[in-house]
C-alpha cells in the first residue's frame, strides 16, 4: 500500500519525500499498553516555565489553586476533588504536579473518564504523545454508551458560557495526540467520533479544522472539502475565532494573505500560534515547504510552548529533521 500520509506527492524535495517514509515506518507501530515515555525534542518540558502571565493573573489563580487544594485534603474521596486540583496546578504551568495528582484520582477512581482525559491532556503538553493516546483511549472506552456532560471551564470565556463537553475533549485531544505522532489515519478516526459530539459553533469550527488538516495530510483534498462544508459565514464564536477564519480561508472565503496579516499583528499566544500553524499547512498542501517551515520555526522561536500550535510546528521540523 502507498502511504501518502503528509504531503501531496508533488511536493518539491526527495530529502522530504525520505524524511516522510522514514517517519512513517517509525509510527506504524504502536507500543504495547502506550508506556514508553517519549522524550522532549530538544529540551525538558517537565523544567521549563509557562508563558508568562501577569501579576494579577497569577496572583488570582494562586489563590484559586489554594482553594482547590484545601479542598482536595477535605475531600480526598471527591474525584471532583482531584480533577480540580490537577486542573489549577496545571493552569500555573505545573504540569508533573498536575500529572501526579490525576494518578492518584485514578487508583482511588479507576473508572472516571475525566481523570484519564486530563492527565492525557497533560501528557501532550509535555510531549509524552503514547501515554497521552492511552489515556485518551481508556477515556473514550469509559464514556462508550453514557451521555455526554458539559464540563465546566476552569478559565470561562468572555461570556462565561462552557463550549465543550467531556466527549468532546476526550475525542479532540485523542485525535490531537494521534496526528502530533504521525498517526494520521488514526487521527481521522477520532476527529470524526469528535464530529459526533460537536454540539457548540466553536467546537464544530475546532473540529472542522483538525479534520480537515489530517485529511489534507492524508492527501485526501476532496473529503477535506467535505469535512468544511457545514461551516457558514456569521457563526456565533465565542472562543475559537482563529479556527473558524482558518476554516473560512479553506472554503475560499478568505485569503491567507490577509489572515497572514492580521495574525502578524496580534501578540504572541497559543490563538495566534494556531492560526500560523494552520497556515503553515496551507503553504505545505499547497506545494510551498519553504513557506511552511518558515512559520513553523517562527511559532517555535516563541515562548508559547504549552500552545498546541507550537507542539505541532515542532512536530513538524523534527519530522524533517530540523529541530535544532
Amino acid at each position: 500500500m502507498c502511504h501518502r500520509s503528509y504531503c501531496r506527492p508533488n511536493l518539491p524535495t526527495m530529502k522530504f519525500a525520505v524524511t516522510i517514509v522514514l517517519v512513517l515506518s517509525a509510527t506504524s507501530s504502536t507500543l504495547l499498553g502506550g508506556q514508553a515515555h517519549q522524550k522532549p525534542i530538544s529540551n525538558d518540558y517537565t523544567k521549563l516555565s509557562p508563558p508568562p502571565v501577569s501579576a494579577e493573573a497569577t496572583s488570582q489563580m494562586e489563590a484559586r489553586l489554594a482553594e482547590a487544594r484545601s479542598r482536595y485534603e477535605a475531600e480526598p474521596n471527591n474525584p471532583e476533588a482531584a480533577i480540580w486540583l490537577g486542573r489549577r496546578l496545571a493552569y500555573l504551568g505545573r504540569f508533573t504536579q498536575a500529572i501526579e495528582v490525576y494518578s492518584a484520582g485514578i487508583k482511588k477512581f479507576p473508572r472516571d473518564a475525566r481523570l484519564y482525559r486530563h492527565r492525557g491532556h497533560r501528557y501532550i503538553t509535555l510531549r509524552q504523545f503514547d501515554l497521552a493516546i492511552a489515556d485518551l483511549q481508556k477515556a473514550a472506552a469509559l464514556v462508550k454508551g453514557k451521555p455526554d456532560e458539559v464540563e465546566p471551564d476552569g478559565q470561562p470565556n468572555a461570556r462565561n458560557i462552557p463550549t465543550s463537553t467531556l466527549q468532546f475533549n476526550i475525542w479532540y485531544h485523542l485525535g490531537l495526540a494521534q496526528y502530533l505522532s504521525g498517526r494520521y489515519r488514526a487521527a481521522l478516526n477520532s476527529y470524526r467520533e469528535c464530529f459526533k459530539v460537536s454540539q457548540s459553533s466553536d467546537s464544530l469550527v475546532a473540529t472542522s479544522h483538525w479534520l480537515y488538516m489530517t485529511l489534507r495530510r492524508l492527501n485526501r483534498p476532496s473529503e477535506a472539502a467535505l469535512a468544511v462544508r457545514r461551516i457558514k459565514h456569521e457563526l456565533d464564536i465565542i472562543e475559537n475565532d482563529g479556527y473558524y477564519k482558518l476554516v473560512l480561508m479553506y472554503k475560499g472565503l478568505l485569503s491567507s494573505e490577509s489572515l497572514l496579516a492580521e495574525t502578524l499583528k496580534l501578540p504572541e499566544s497559543a490563538a495566534s500560534h494556531s492560526v500560523l500553524y494552520g497556515l503553515a499547512n496551507w503553504h505545505l498542501y499547497n506545494g510551498r515547504q519553504d513557506k511552511a517551515i518558515e512559520l513553523w520555526r517562527r511559532i517555535t522561536t516563541t515562548n508559547q510552548w504549552t500552545s498546541f500550535g507550537y507542539v505541532a510546528a515542532e512536530a513538524d521540523l523534527k519530522r524533517l529533521h530540523l529541530d535544532r
